[in-house]
């Protein structure tokens, strides 16, 4: 297994971590959220690192190209669902932002089935980063006014993105679609 695959699988399994941290699942540990914090954000940042390896180096495998994007939706996915646990952000905006990663990890599976790699929009990595940088925001929960405008700002950031990359995806890859007769 080569690094990038190496780094992915480490940032798969500081999932687990992050999640016992953040819903203070040790009780009496002090600043377990912002230790938690600190996780997502160097979990966040390994997807930079592995990407920026396996292209530089020409790493990149199928295993890679499959746990990757996987890792990085389960990181968020965790986070998200923990927002609603904690009245963060209302559910609605978590399905939406949630359906549309099955909606285009479908869509994948039907376009690889088809012979067709769909790789990452700028949409999407625009969405990823709205979302990484809400999910920071708030983890932290930094009790200010600053910060409550600055989540809020990002949380509909994250939703609107999430819409439009899901548009995007459908509309340039809409032949995917389409029977073959």
């Amino acid at each position: 297994m080569n690094l990038p695959n190496k780094i992915t699988i480490i940032r798969v399994c500081m999932i687990p971590l992050f999640l016992i941290l953040y819903l203070n699942l040790i009780p009496g540990l002090p600043y377990s959220n912002i230790i938690a914090g600190i996780i997502f954000i160097l979990a966040s940042l390994t997807d930079a690192l592995d990407g920026h390896i396996a292209r530089k180096h020409n790493l990149v495998t199928n295993f890679g190209k499959f746990m990757d994007p996987l890792a990085d939706k389960l990181l968020v996915s965790a986070a998200l669902i923990c927002f609603v646990e904690f009245k963060l952000v209302p559910a609605w905006i978590i399905i939406i932002i949630i359906s549309r990663e099955f909606i285009i990890s479908g869509f994948r599976l039907v376009a690889a089935d088809n012979g067709v790699v769909i790789a990452a929009s700028y949409w999407g990595k625009f969405k990823t980063t709205a979302q990484m940088i809400m999910s920071i925001l708030l983890i932290f929960n930094i009790q200010n006014d600053i910060f409550y405008i600055l989540e809020q700002i990002f949380i509909y950031l994250s939703l609107i993105l999430t819409v439009i990359s899901l548009g995007d995806y459908l509309f340039k890859n809409k032949n995917v679609l389409k029977e073959n007769k």
